[in-house]
């Protein structure tokens, strides 16, 4: 029986192909009537509702993690159980938000390539330059909307980071000694989720401006 090699595609094959597949995928979509535009701002909101959710998770993670630092020798055990299922839980909704911010530049990229690229169909130079120009704003609101999203998002993996290395080692040191060394590190975190939680709202505001700007542009 012979076995099959896999086969590496060279990178730029790989992302050839990739964008041949999007386009496809946007190709049928239009054909049953969703444009380019309405995928955009409905992946857009769906970033902002799991922006939204982040800020729920790492702020009931933290509150478990306070919870450890509190708790007495008997509800120990609990409360570390419960600060390991909320960093899961963060984690995971970490993970929707980038996949929400790829799946925003993927559609959002071949909306301005098409829009560009039509431009160029106008025969009216008046009504050209109107939609040049409305190209430009929606293109810098798209570019402010992503900076704020990456930005708020980079917060995010530096404190999953802390989570990860308390939970590992309260997980075989479960004891006051233990507890006491969490002291240090309560602040640094209370302060750190307040900041990732003031850039997400910024962020969640930028996607409120980008889908108000994008719906009203013709």
């Amino acid at each position: 029986m012979k076995r099959r090699r896999l086969v590496l595609l060279p990178p730029v094959l790989f992302l050839l192909l990739l964008a041949a597949c999007s386009s496809a995928y946007y190709g049928a979509m239009e054909k049953v009537g969703y444009a380019k535009r309405e995928i955009l701002v409905s992946r857009v909101e769906k970033a902002r509702e799991a922006q939204e959710e982040v800020k729920t998770e790492f702020t009931d993670a933290l509150q478990a993690f306070l919870a450890v630092t509190k708790a007495d020798g008997g509800a120990l055990k609990e409360k570390y159980d419960d600060l390991s299922t909320r960093l899961k839980r963060s984690e995971s909704a970490a993970k929707e938000v980038h996949d929400r911010i790829a799946a925003i530049e993927s559609v959002g990229d071949a909306l301005f390539v098409e829009w560009g690229n039509e431009l160029g169909l106008y025969t009216n130079a008046d009504l050209r330059a109107r939609s040049q120009e409305q190209l430009a704003a929606t293109r810098n609101r798209y570019v402010a909307l992503l900076a704020a999203m990456r930005r708020a998002a980079a917060r995010m993996e530096p404190i999953l980071a802390t989570y990860r290395d308390q939970v590992l080692f309260l997980k075989h040191n479960l004891n006051a000694q233990a507890i006491r060394a969490l002291d240090s590190t309560s602040h640094t975190l209370q302060t750190d989720v307040g900041r990732l939680i003031a850039e997400m709202e910024q962020s969640i505001r930028e996607a409120d401006a980008f889908i108000r700007g994008l719906n009203q542009t013709p």
